[in-house]
């Protein structure tokens, strides 16, 4: 899966989670869920769903880490095609 297909996949889910935001109008180091006014229980059904999608297995004391879209793009990024560690999808 691709950068631009993983940022995709994240719309959608957002979009599904949060129907009245306007998740493709993220910036990359946008918090997500100040953004979004998406609220705990939201948070948690978007990462379900993002697991569900990806097979990424997203253990609990890594959601404060996937808080920007920049930072769930790189962490589903390296869980699937394994992003070298000094690799980021933002910097041009």
């Amino acid at each position: 899966m691709k950068e631009e297909e993983i940022r995709q996949l994240v719309c959608q889910l957002l979009k599904q989670v949060a129907p009245d935001s306007e998740p493709e109008k993220l910036a990359e180091d946008d918090i997500i869920r100040d953004v979004l006014g998406i609220d705990s229980f939201d948070a948690l059904q978007f990462l379900m769903a993002l697991d569900e999608r990806t097979g990424v297995d997203i253990p609990e004391e890594d959601y404060g880490k996937i808080s920007t879209l920049a930072k769930v793009v790189e962490y589903v990024g390296r869980k699937i095609i394994r992003f070298p560690e000094d690799h980021h999808p933002c910097r041009f």
